[in-house]
């Protein structure tokens, strides 16, 4: 079966209160559809950048998670899950959306795949042309707060609809720069090769130190 889970007021900036229901019954997944394999779906949003997470009401785990994409702009072929996951009784889907920044900025989401855990970092605004810090989106640490002595592994980045993310920078404690990657466009902006994210970058491996931090820097088309 296919079922459609929505949330017409999510509130920007927080994972709280921002849970998705069915747009028939308004439950839950869990109790929709518990036990179910669930190996792909698409989650779209209005305008800006939105995360999702399906995770268990109870104890807290994430079982996957994701960007979303503008709506009307899904990918021509359906992402799958990842990871794909069996639907607990207890689950829940949640977002994390942030609206349009305004001029001359571009709202920014990032998830960070570490060998101590996956995490999602955030920037309301990132000023163009402007090489701008991401925290934790939950507790606003720092890169090397959150995961000093981790691997990081996968940088997922998304920057707001036509929006360009020129560059992401590791800088280590003291200043030095780590590491730099180039982005791009999503949508249908030119240049762009994904609808879903500007930038993912796979096996870095790279071990993060204290003081280290991590910055964005894109411009608003």
């Amino acid at each position: 079966m296919s079922k459609i889970f929505t949330n017409a007021t999510a509130t920007d900036g927080q994972w709280t209160g921002n849970t998705l229901t069915d747009s028939i019954a308004g439950q839950q997944i869990g109790i929709l559809i518990p036990n179910a394999p669930l190996v792909w779906g698409q989650m779209e949003y209005e305008a800006g950048v939105c995360a999702y997470r399906i995770q268990n009401a109870n104890t807290l785990t994430v079982a996957t998670r994701g960007f979303g994409v503008a709506s009307k702009f899904n990918q021509a072929e359906v992402p799958a899950l990842t990871p794909p996951i069996r639907v607990s009784p207890n689950d829940i889907v949640s977002v994390f959306p942030l609206a349009v920044a305004g001029a001359a900025n571009s709202a920014a989401l990032a998830w960070l795949y570490t060998s101590n855990g996956v995490e999602l970092f955030a920037k309301a605004a990132v000023p163009d042309n402007t090489a701008t810090e991401i925290k934790s989106a939950v507790n606003d640490q720092t890169l090397g707060d959150m995961f000093f002595g981790a691997r990081l592994n996968i940088l997922c980045v998304q920057i707001e609809d036509g929006a360009t993310l020129n560059t992401v920078e590791i800088i280590d404690e003291m200043g030095g720069v780590v590491m730099t990657l180039q982005g791009g466009k999503r949508t249908t902006a030119a240049g762009g090769t994904s609808n879903t994210f500007n930038l993912e970058a796979k096996g870095l491996d790279i071990v993060i130190g204290k003081g280290w931090t991590m910055k964005f820097n894109t411009t608003k088309v």
